[in-house]
């Protein structure tokens, strides 16, 4: 058998990105590559103004932007640039895999994956798609048929996507989320906590998830009378109100963050947490091993939100709370729950048992696979 060599200094395309479960996957990938080689150039492509242009580079790797944009649903004058951004896209992407000469393309989903796993594809070099979720989004499933390998986070793809490219892998975490348990007493003083009392951790994604935070706002009497203490990632869109609501209120049990950037250290301080039902977000509850309380949006694709949230409540690992009731129910639920140690323990017994370790450890083996000679 010929023995199969590596091209030195190889370099690899990651794009994709728009919302925190594409973009942390997708910097779970590079580390995991950069680990195997680090002399090996890694570039991400993402979509201008959107959130992978500062925490990509925060992460330490290089990104470049395109102007590609999502065709709205709804009829707006937004779609009539639709196309001469696309346009403009694909000639941009063109010159990037041109003047880069990529060895493998990974597609993680989002806007930016179009352009540049078609023009790969054009130019026959080897792609590989990473889908999150249990319902592929629509960009990967029109590149489906482009790549080589599909790596898929649920049984069951097949569905969406050719059988004989499916790579069951899980979904890849940031390798800084494997050592969380370790981590607590670093937690406590980075976020300035009393360790006599125990710390709930809201977070509603990047942008924020309305129904959660107005979930804490009903009910600031009810948090600040009690011994808990928030760690409350607010999201950008909502930062500022959730200041001003505060301010001169008697809340220095709360804890007002846009964005958390050391999601270790919150891990790590939190007995529970409070999220969205992102698949990127339940691979990390698992991994860390952190008893939940579910809010799925209900303004995603075929509402795969609800779906990731079931599978945990049927093994008794997570709370699921409707967006509908959330307002009403959460906090109450939440300071209830916080204050059950049993309860918490089984819990987060249950959550640890269903995560699926070294997914990005995975991926990258099967990207380097894509390259071999």
């Amino acid at each position: 058998m010929k023995k199969q060599n590596l091209p030195q200094n190889r370099r690899i395309i990651i794009s994709g990105g728009g919302t925190g479960g594409h973009i942390f996957p997708a910097i779970a990938i590079a580390q995991a590559l950069e680990k195997r080689d680090k002399s090996m150039r890694i570039l991400f492509v993402g979509a201008e103004d959107k959130m992978e242009m500062e925490r990509v580079p925060a992460a330490g790797f290089e990104i470049l932007g395109l102007p590609v944009v999502g065709l709205q649903r709804r009829v707006t004058i937004k779609n009539l640039a639709f196309p001469f951004k696309l346009i403009r896209s694909m000639k941009m992407a063109a010159k990037v895999l041109k003047d880069f000469k990529p060895h493998a393309v990974v597609g993680v989903g989002g806007y930016a994956s179009g352009p540049v796993l078609r023009v790969a594809a054009r130019m026959k070099i080897p792609a590989l798609i990473q889908e999150q979720n249990s319902i592929a989004g629509i960009t990967n499933r029109i590149l489906a048929r482009k790549a080589e390998k599909i790596c898929v986070a649920y049984e069951g793809m097949e569905k969406f996507f050719p059988a004989e490219k499916i790579i069951v892998t899980g979904n890849p975490v940031r390798d800084d989320l494997e050592s969380v348990a370790e981590k607590r007493e670093e937690g406590y003083a980075f976020f300035e906590l009393d360790k006599r009392y125990p710390v709930i951790l809201i977070m509603g994604g990047s942008l924020g998830a309305r129904t959660i935070n107005e979930s804490v706002w009903q009910n600031f009497d009810l948090v600040t009378r009690s011994n808990v203490q928030l760690i409350w990632q607010t999201g950008r869109l909502y930062y500022r109100e959730a200041v001003e609501k505060i301010s001169g209120m008697n809340a220095g049990n709360i804890r007002v963050y846009e964005f958390i950037s050391r999601m270790d250290l919150a891990y790590a301080s939190a007995d529970l947490v409070i999220s969205r039902a992102g698949a990127g977000t339940v691979a990390e509850l698992c991994l860390v091993s952190k008893p939940a309380i579910l809010v799925p949006s209900p303004n995603v694709t075929g509402d795969h939100q609800t779906m990731n949230a079931r599978k945990l409540v049927s093994k008794e690992a997570a709370i699921l709370v409707r967006d509908s009731e959330g307002t009403e129910r959460l906090m109450k639920i939440a300071l209830e729950l916080v204050n059950d140690p049993e309860s918490l323990k089984n819990m987060a017994e249950n959550i640890g048992k269903l995560a699926v370790k070294n997914s990005a450890d995975r991926i990258a083996e099967e990207v380097l696979n894509l390259i071999k000679e």
